[in-house]
């Protein structure tokens, strides 16, 4: 009997552009855009920084020479792109018996079988990226097991700014913490274009938010009018941010202890500037596949081979992401105090 898998539909080609059709569940960061793709052709990119002088020029009598140009410094930094692969296996239980329902070929019903299994597999990848991004956003990337892969802060030899929000304090200038917010981040965009500030939130930051008293009443303000216009659950403007809840979180299995990880810690936001150019991006590297080298890498890759005695059939899927902030001093967190 012929391997219904050596038909063309489950080439590497396109079990890859099938797993990166199927509909992403997961991830705000996804909606938001806010980490464009990049990809790339090596496993390892370099990010080089030019720090350009820019100075007063004086006034000199005519005929005088002119002031000399101060060429900017250069720094290169070097990042490598995480390899995350993930397998599953398709069992001829799972495939057996599918002709009976007679509407369907051979072909497209074990097609039905491996797309469920895709997209599985997709969404496990997908919310692995908001978690790496969730980082890229907090200066810190983290591995699964909590294990830090990349400290931006470390990397750009700079320390994060902290803004503390005083809700445990009635007067307390919460407008006066949003303008130092946004301060903050103009001061670490280096010259980069913005058309905001946008603040996720954890529930008790949001919380202790919209129920301080300088706050409630532009909240119930705000509130009544989006209502009829927004999605409230998207966050709402104050002190010329907008804040946002973020419910971010994950299962992680660490050797035999499985652990639910919230992606923002209780108490805590974190700000960014929104719009930007070129200061957020995701590099994809290519899949370690013979017929991948040397090509530009894409968010995910999907690949099959049969078993051992032809009992069943193993799926390969892997991504190769690496989030990336190229100014990180734009990365503001907020601490409910």
């Amino acid at each position: 009997m012929n391997n219904p898998f050596s038909n063309p539909a489950f080439s590497m080609a396109a079990l890859t552009a099938a797993i990166n059709i199927l509909p992403n569940r997961y991830g705000r960061l996804e909606e938001l855009n806010l980490m464009p793709p990049k990809p790339v052709r090596q496993r390892q990119i370099i990010v080089e920084e030019m720090n350009g002088v820019l100075n007063l020029l004086p006034t000199l009598p005519p005929g005088s020479p002119g002031t000399v140009g101060v060429r900017g410094k250069r720094k290169l930094r070097s990042f490598v792109v995480p390899h995350i692969p993930h397998d599953d296996v398709v069992l001829p239980e799972e495939v057996q018996g599918l002709r009976a329902f007679g509407s369907e070929t051979e072909t497209e019903s074990i097609a039905n079988v491996v797309a469920r299994h895709l997209e599985t597999m997709r969404n496990k990848h997908a919310i692995t990226l908001e978690h790496l991004r969730m980082g890229a956003l907090k200066g810190v990337i983290l591995d699964a097991d909590g294990s830090e892969l990349v400290d931006l802060f470390d990397a750009f030899e700079i320390d994060q700014t902290v803004v503390e929000f005083p809700f445990s304090n009635e007067k307390g200038d919460v407008k006066g913490a949003c303008i130092a917010t946004a301060a903050a981040i103009e001061e670490g965009l280096s010259g980069e274009f913005s058309t905001g500030v946008h603040v996720l939130c954890s529930q008790e930051f949001f919380a202790a938010l919209i129920a301080h008293p300088t706050v409630k009443t532009a909240y119930a303000n705000w509130q009544n009018g989006a209502i009829l216009i927004n999605d409230v659950r998207k966050g709402f403007t104050y002190g010329g941010i907008t804040f946002e809840e973020y419910r971010g979180k994950a299962v992680a299995r660490i050797g035999e202890t499985v652990v639910v990880r919230r992606f923002i810690e209780a108490g805590d936001a974190h700000a960014f500037p929104t719009g930007t150019i070129d200061t957020f991006g995701t590099y994809f590297a290519p899949a370690d596949f013979n017929e991948t080298v040397n090509t530009l890498g894409l968010s995910l890759y999907a690949k099959q081979e049969p078993r051992k005695f032809d009992r069943g059939t193993d799926l390969h899927t892997q991504s190769n992401p690496l989030p990336m902030c190229h100014r990180p001093g734009v990365l503001v967190k907020l601490v409910a105090a």
